[in-house]
């Protein structure tokens, strides 16, 4: 499996046309699309953790640390 990252401009005709690395064998592969809305406020800096964050992450939830004392408190019980 490989992850490819890609910021693309979505257009008014809806069509996503990317190219795929050379590394990649033609063949059978499932895709899975994220939409991620890319801010386009100019204050944030090329290194900005902000910046970094919009790039396909999704917004942390729960606190990793905190769902697992949760889950072994339940086992506890």
């Amino acid at each position: 499996m490989e992850t490819i990252r890609q910021t693309v401009e979505v257009k008014s005709d809806r069509k996503l046309e990317m190219n795929l690395p050379d590394n990649l064998n033609p063949g059978l592969f499932e895709v899975v699309i994220v939409l991620q809305p890319i801010a386009t406020d100019n204050t944030l800096t090329e290194n900005s953790t902000e910046k970094q964050n919009l790039f396909g992450f999704l917004p942390q939830r729960v606190d990793p640390l905190e769902f697992q004392e949760q889950m072994r408190n339940e086992w506890n019980d």
